[in-house]
């Protein structure tokens, strides 16, 4: 009877802590979404940290002290960001106007087909662009309206890049102060989440862009040598959709499939043959030499986490998903198998 009493009270006990500890979840949850202008802020602070504090390290090896190689990465990620915008964009801009007038002038052709077309097809693919517009105009807006929601763009970005240089460069003493918040109990279960969220999110941010970049550089490379129009704007929509696992780099496909086969059908099958070897090459080589150590989220979390960024933030929100999802899942499996 003893026995038997003994193993009740513990099921109550293990349920009772279970159901306290997803309460606390909500709660948590619900809390992050409150502030959510400000966990933006520190997610891009993080983000930022993740990929600066591999390079910081790097420095000091080399004698130059964490504060100044911060400072001399900052100079150097602003010459990248407005050479991107000053060199890029209008090229970018200029092939999308070019590829829409061209989508649109071979729909206006003559013929039963083109009266299909023009009836069935045209209003619809207008109506995509205008609502493709639009929310990439919201989408940007999203981007300024998160940083304004707390102190206005200029401030936001000066307080994101204090963030940074202080994760860097007081990396030891940024997790002691976050430990010393906790319990003493707690403490070393603090520090030892808060390094790990640390590398995962660097790890993921580091293997993504490189890994964006090698296949951008690889798909337009190939497109230039094949002679296929807009090489630079396709190369850059399949680097930027290396960030949806398995779905990305197939949707990424479908744009350059259309615009060589409408240049010659042996031309298109080219294409196919190029983006079936570069993605063979990715998958079997890239992945796993780049992402070692990244978030081994389920693809399939991945995919949800970026459509409900997208839905609640529009590209900011699609951009923080996955290093937030990374968060909530590194905390949920320290949580549960502390509870086993």
């Amino acid at each position: 009877m003893g026995a038997q009493g003994t193993e009740r009270s513990t099921n109550v006990n293990v349920t009772t802590m279970t159901f306290v500890k997803v309460v606390f979840i909500v709660l948590g949850l619900w809390f992050l979404w409150y502030i959510r202008d400000i966990v933006a802020i520190f997610l891009v602070a993080l983000l930022l940290a993740g990929l600066i504090t591999p390079l910081a390290a790097w420095f000091a090896k080399h004698k130059i002290p964490r504060g100044i190689a911060v400072l001399l990465l900052y100079l150097i990620l602003g010459a990248i960001v407005v050479a991107v915008f000053t060199i890029l964009v209008p090229v970018v801009v200029e092939q999308s106007k070019e590829l829409f007038t061209s989508f649109s002038s071979s729909l206006g052709g003559t013929g039963p087909v083109g009266d299909f077309f023009q009836a069935n097809v045209q209003p619809h693919l207008s109506a995509a662009f205008s609502s493709m517009q639009e929310t990439l105009s919201q989408s940007v807006s999203s981007v300024f309206s998160t940083v304004k929601g707390v102190v206005g763009g200029i401030a936001a970005l000066f307080i994101v890049l204090v963030l940074t240089f202080y994760m860097v460069v007081e990396e030891k003493k940024a997790r002691s102060y976050f430990r010393n918040l906790a319990p003493a109990e707690y403490q070393p279960y603090i520090e030892h989440l808060l390094q790990k969220i640390q590398v995962k999110i660097g790890a993921w941010l580091q293997g993504q862009i490189l890994l964006g970049l090698i296949v951008g550089c690889l798909i337009f490379l190939g497109l230039s040598l094949l002679q296929v129009k807009y090489a630079l704007l396709l190369a850059i929509i399949a680097g930027l959709l290396e960030i949806i696992p398995y779905v990305g780099p197939i949707v990424s496909v479908i744009p350059a499939a259309i615009i060589a086969f409408a240049q010659s059908p042996i031309l298109g099958f080219c294409v196919l043959i190029l983006y079936i070897v570069i993605q063979q090459l990715e998958n079997h080589v890239l992945v796993p030499k780049i992402m070692q150590k990244v978030t081994g989220l389920n693809p399939i979390i991945s995919i949800a986490a970026l459509l409900i960024g997208m839905k609640v933030g529009g590209l900011a929100g699609a951009i923080l998903a996955i290093p937030l999802a990374t968060l909530v899942v590194v905390v949920l499996e320290d949580l549960f198998k502390d509870a086993q």
